[in-house]
């Protein structure tokens, strides 16, 4: 347990690391954490429900199979977009302006949603929609991994992304419900109003990073308040410095190319690879699992509970993982959760057309390991770079990794249109996690 700092000498300086590290979880993080995990969540919401919406689209606007592919990526497209130009932004707005005011647009974007009236529309407002939600998550980690003590930041960080995964799960739950009652545009108000609602919340309780109110001549007062949050012992006369004695404000430009010095190189482009691969194979099966199955003439029913298991599977997961990352090896426990990702989704496409009971099984297993990946590695950005990179690093990387995410839906969708079996489909999505295995492994090798 790390010792509480003494500040006796109440004129010292600190570090800003050594603050947070000596403190144990408490009210303040679980504040943090539900604040984060409730954004979180609505994005997870809005991502998945395109995908449930998409068979009602297609059969209101007479679509053929292949239009869906755009549908169902534009979204990503977005989101990529939004990591690359938006998130960046951060760096001079700060992360809790960004996360403020991006929730903001995503509700009243997807409000606009429900009033699509053809699909170049619909694919706009997805695409725009997804930007902003883009923004939004390198913020909610970097805010998160920046107030976790050392010792629990894998597992905090997993823990908010488990949030994401439920907004996918109640996704599921939510359309099985509304859509068949009220319509699958419903389902678009519900994402836009509830986020507006949250806003207050955020307006009233969410805290700034303190390393970027450090990097302000003005900021000095305001990371004292939030500190003091944290550890209401901490001298208001402390001198608090950034443990890495660099600039906290750098230019987008000379951070984008610090992830390029020969230092980082291999390493930001080996994780890059795994969260592309990582990515390719969770929103294919996100994306097109649902599809697929009623193609199949599997029930409704079962088409829901089948998607929302390969949700649940890896919020499980992550309960498992996190604390493996932590206690163990971050590279270890990620790439072995890969290639058992590659053997259940092999298996997946094997039963796609079977039994319930079975087909519900490899669901879940298959998404213990395919979305307890995606969470997971994004827990290990926030391991492999230090906090004044972070943001850039996990921005970059998520951005980086949506070339992945965006071509999954899209080549499944030709695939499926050129008449591929749904067995060949999961086959090839096993392969691309057996890429995503070995770059972990990789990593893991260089970092020791």
């Amino acid at each position: 347990m790390p010792q509480p700092l003494d500040q006796s000498n109440l004129g010292a300086t600190v570090r800003l690391d050594e603050i947070i590290d000596a403190r144990p979880l408490g009210r303040f993080h679980y504040l943090v954490l539900m604040l984060s995990g409730a954004v979180m969540f609505l994005d997870g919401f809005d991502t998945q429900a395109i995908s449930f919406a998409a068979p009602a689209i297609a059969r209101e606007w007479d679509l053929p199979v292949a239009v869906l592919g755009p549908i169902l990526s534009a979204a990503i497209v977005g989101l990529m977009v939004g990591y690359l130009v938006l998130a960046p932004l951060a760096n001079r707005a700060g992360h809790r302006r960004m996360i403020i005011w991006c929730t903001a647009v995503f509700g009243v974007l997807s409000l606009v949603t429900a009033i699509a009236g053809e699909p170049v529309q619909l694919i706009l407002l997805r695409f725009l929609t997804g930007a902003g939600l883009g923004a939004i998550i390198p913020s909610l980690v970097s805010l998160t991994s920046e107030f976790a003590p050392k010792r629990r930041r894998s597992s905090l960080v997993m823990f908010i992304y488990c949030f994401y995964a439920l907004g996918f799960v109640a996704a599921g739950l939510v359309s099985g419900m509304v859509i068949p009652l009220l319509g699958w545009r419903t389902l678009f108000v519900i994402g836009g109003v509830v986020p507006l609602l949250l806003l207050v919340l955020l307006v009233r309780y969410l805290p700034e990073s303190p390393s970027f109110l450090l990097g302000h001549p003005s900021g000095m007062a305001r990371a004292h308040a939030t500190l003091r949050r944290l550890d209401p012992k901490l001298s208001p006369r402390a001198s608090i410095v950034v443990h890495d004695d660099k600039p906290v404000i750098e230019t987008t430009r000379s951070l984008v190319v610090e992830l390029f010095r020969r230092n980082w190189r291999a390493s930001t482009l080996l994780l890059w690879i795994a969260i592309a691969a990582n990515l390719a194979a969770f929103y294919a099966i996100q994306s097109w699992l649902p599809t697929i199955l009623v193609r199949l003439g599997q029930p409704p029913a079962l088409v829901i509970g089948a998607t929302i298991l390969t949700t649940i599977g890896g919020i499980i997961a992550a309960t498992v993982i996190g604390p493996c990352m932590d206690r163990i090896s971050p590279f270890r426990t990620l790439g072995s959760v890969y290639v058992l990702g590659a053997v259940c989704v092999a298996i997946l496409g094997m039963v796609v057309a079977g039994g319930p009971v079975l087909l519900l099984v490899v669901a879940f297993l298959s998404g213990a390991c395919v979305t307890g990946g995606q969470m997971s590695v994004i827990a290990l950005a926030t391991v492999l770079y230090p906090p004044r990179m972070r943001s850039m690093g996990v921005g970059w990387a998520l951005g980086i990794g949506r070339v992945g995410g965006i071509a999954g839906p899209l080549l499944v969708g030709i695939a499926l249109g050129a008449g591929m079996g749904a067995g060949e489909v999961f086959l090839a999505l096993a392969v691309v996690l057996v890429a995503a295995g070995a770059s972990v492994f990789t990593l893991g090798h260089r970092r020791r």
